[in-house]
């Protein structure tokens, strides 16, 4: 890497003959306190604490939260709003540019984000059905499926007297299991289905809410959330359980506490049952945020015993029992692992006493992400064992333009489901695919997680309908539509970005894949994990369900260069004539901030030649004196000054919407009305209603390296001020610096915090069952 003495930036005189860097008296001064707050006050502040929540940045010292004092001098969190109208069973993949209707006319077809919510809950119910089906009383033919199972159930009905034989007689065959067509078939793309938006509490619900707020203490700002959160009863429910007050985004436990005391008196105490359920299940909703379908059951105790629980065996029992989590045992049949009694102490000793061996894991979930990676296992082995194995494809694997393309090809015609790894230079591997599987007549299209990549995509194939966002092919937005069946109408479907595909949306993906149809995961396994639950593709390798091509196409440059040895966890020094890769030392982070906006607005425009529009800072977390907000509100004050008159936002603010959290559409403000705020999101207009401009949309000039994944820039500026060095790891490193397709500069302050960093080798730092799941035998 090209090091320049401290305080020079590229292109300064003492760099170069060539003086492009302002005069320093010209530059914006690092913000001061002032500034932050009144960052904090142009109405972003909600959004970033939606990013923070879906994020694993570790950055919760910054966050900024809005607070009201209670009853008892507890504070409550104001974290209501989270771009999903308060719904928080999201698995942070809705809509990626999809409108927001701000009409309240006639009815409005759904936005992405609505038919991905809905999509959600179709899948949670066909799993609860299925689950429901599976735990019934079957004395025999319990892996029957199909026709089999059918015939079964009528020779149970005519045997209990339920249905006469010949209401058997001379009916319609029962309907084949779903199979993706022989020969490709005109299917035409049709619109999502009208499925009910969702709908927010009725005034005198929330009124009601309100009521039992003001009684404990509690801040009348909760009262929406908490009715969205627990339904009509929500009053009822708080009156008889306050500690309900925990599924309220933002809440935590010892402002649940106040209430409680508020409300009960002398009744409640810490063993509560009620309390302690409501505990474990917070527990698993935030270990969630940062990336867990399950939690070690010693895990949890040992918190419920941090908070003042005397009893956490027979506490996480109760939950148990109360079917607020369910309890598994690693290689321990299903049946078993289901029992109330497993998470207990004894229940571990047993396990291992009749293993004979070491310990077995007891992990407790919630029910949601339980059954979607349930479902997606069982989604998997459908895909490799539905597969037709004998396609042969030699011709267009020998027309491939590199070994490892043709080796991917090969791999593809021969198995169900293919694992791709490699950087940015290896898309061009599943873009071959693509191409030469449309060549064979094969219905094929590749996946990826922003519009950016849906570009970088198109433009590797040659075809734009070859790629299409993820989202909007979930929704029916892009893509070929459905089937008659309701199957996604593809042969081959190509996920690029897989390591940010989380387990819900992974598991409905899966389901919406007709029988034979042909699944490549590809990603970069070096790069951060999804911003929801799950790391889906770290687990189908880990179990290696399948095939895994690695490519052997190395990213070309200095970029390339210093990326890949991060990637082994070296910090090289790598040459860089032209400039691609720049180090600019800082002593703090009020220099650091100076040095950023002085990179963006004049020295990378004029030494390297990309404008500031299409250069991109990231840092390591939100809040702080060089989180997002500083660098957002130093960078607005240079590069578009105005006052914020479209609630923070002027027309041509570069800003990111969040219409869901873990979802990161970049945008420019073109102007606002009565409708809302309005959009372009890279040429989608979208039109964000005014009462969710607050929570769902916020500057972005500066992002976070989570919310930067799956897209990439011209030129990058990465930021690491010295309080940075806790929040950095190798694959935050990797993503960060790989953003970059010609230029790299790095703002450094955190000394040896950054090599140290790169050399520790990354632990896996989620909870999951689906390599378990994978591994097991089948039947």
């Amino acid at each position: 890497m090209t090091a320049l003495p401290r305080g020079e930036t590229p292109g300064s005189p003492a760099a170069d003959d060539d003086s492009v860097v302002a005069d320093p008296s010209a530059a914006v001064p690092a913000p001061s306190s002032q500034d932050e707050g009144h960052d904090g006050g142009e109405g972003s502040t909600t959004a970033d604490d939606a990013a923070d929540a879906a994020e694993t940045d570790g950055d919760d010292s910054g966050t900024d939260e809005a607070a009201e004092a209670g009853a008892d001098g507890m504070t409550y969190t104001d974290e209501t709003a989270d771009g999903t109208d308060g719904t928080t069973d999201t698995d942070g993949t809705a809509a990626d540019d999809g409108a927001v209707d701000g009409s309240a006319a006639a009815p409005a077809p759904l936005s992405e984000a609505e038919a991905e919510l809905a999509a959600q809950r179709e899948l949670r119910e066909r799993i609860e059905k299925r689950k429901a089906e599976k735990e019934g009383p079957i004395a025999a033919g319990a892996k029957l499926s199909g026709q089999a199972a059918d015939l079964l159930a009528a020779v149970r009905a005519v045997e209990s007297g339920e249905k006469p034989a010949a209401a058997f007689f001379d009916s319609p065959a029962p309907a084949t299991p779903r199979r993706a067509a022989p020969t490709p078939a005109p299917v035409h793309p049709r619109a999502p289905e009208q499925a009910p938006a969702p709908q927010g509490a009725s005034p005198e619900v929330i009124a009601a809410v309100a009521a039992v707020l003001a009684e404990g203490g509690a801040p009348g700002a909760l009262a929406r959330p908490a009715a969205e959160a627990l339904g009509a009863q929500a009053a009822d429910a708080l009156r008889e359980d306050p500690w309900q007050l925990l599924a309220v985004p933002g809440v935590r436990p010892e402002q649940a506490d106040g209430f409680a005391r508020a409300v009960l008196g002398t009744e409640c105490g810490p063993d509560d049952e009620r309390r302690t359920a409501a505990l474990v299940g917070w527990l698993l909703e935030r270990a969630a945020l940062q990336g867990h379908t399950a939690l070690d059951a010693t895990a949890v105790r040992a918190v419920l015993a941090e908070r003042s629980v005397t009893d956490p065996d027979s506490a996480v029992q109760h939950a148990v029992a109360a079917g607020v989590v369910l309890v598994f045992q690693d290689g321990q049949d299903d049946q078993e692992s289901d029992a109330p009694a497993e998470p207990g102490e004894d229940a571990e000793v047993g396990a291992q006493d009749r293993a004979g061996q070491e310990p077995v894991q007891v992990l407790l979930g919630l029910d949601r992400y339980a059954l979607a990676e349930e479902s997606l296992a069982d989604g998997l082995a459908r895909l490799i064992n539905t597969c037709e194995k004998d396609a042969d494809w030699t011709e267009p694997a020998s027309a491939a333009g590199s070994p490892s393309a043709a080796e991917l090809i090969r791999a593809v015609a021969a198995h169900g489901l293919v694992a791709h790894t490699g950087g940015e230079a290896a898309r061009a591997e599943p873009a071959a695919l693509i191409t030469a599987a449309r060549g064979l007549g094969l219905r094929a299209l590749g996946a990826v997680h922003s519009a950016d990549g849906s570009r970088r995509l198109s433009e590797a194939t040659g075809d734009p309908s070859a790629a299409v966002t993820l989202t909007g092919l979930l929704s029916g937005a892009e893509g070929p539509g459905r089937d008659e069946e309701g199957a996604i109408a593809v042969d081959l479907l190509v996920v690029l970005d897989a390591p940010q595909l989380d387990v819900e949306t992974a598991a409905i993906l899966v389901e919406s894949l007709a029988d034979g149809t042909r699944l490549v995961l590809s990603g970069d396994p070096g790069v951060l994990g999804s911003a929801g639950a799950g790391r889906v593709f770290a687990d189908v390798l880990a179990a290696r369900a399948c095939p895994q091509i690695v490519s052997r196409t190395p990213d070309p440059g200095p970029i390339g260069e210093l990326v890949s040895g991060i990637g082994i966890g070296e910090l090289n020094q790598v040459a860089a004539p032209g400039r691609e890769v720049v180090i600019v030392p800082v002593r703090d982070a009020g220099e650091a901030v100076h040095r950023t906006v002085q990179l963006v607005a004049d020295s990378v425009p004029r030494a390297i030649g990309v404008p500031s529009a299409d250069t991109q800072v990231i840092t390591v977390g939100h809040g702080g004196p060089a989180g997002t907000r500083a660098l957002n509100a130093a960078l607005k004050q240079r590069l578009n000054p105005g006052p914020g008159r479209f609630g923070g936002f002027d027309p041509g603010d570069r800003v990111v919407h969040v219409p869901t959290p873990g979802r990161t559409v970049p945008g420019v403000v073109v102007s606002a009305d009565a409708e809302g705020l309005h959009l372009d999101c890279a040429g989608t207009k979208v039109v964000v209603p005014q009462e969710r401009v607050e929570s769902s949309v916020r500057h972005g000039w500066a992002l976070s390296a989570h919310q930067a994944a799956g897209m990439r820039w011209p030129a990058v500026v990465v930021v690491l001020p010295g309080d940075a060095a806790q929040g950095l790891s190798r694959p935050w490193v990797y993503t960060a610096f790989s953003r970059g397709e010609r230029h790299l500069s790095v703002v450094h302050g955190v000394d040896q915090a950054l090599q140290r960093a790169v050399a520790q080798s990354p632990a896996q730092d989620r909870t999951t069952r689906l390599r378990t799941l994978l591994e097991a035998p089948a039947g």
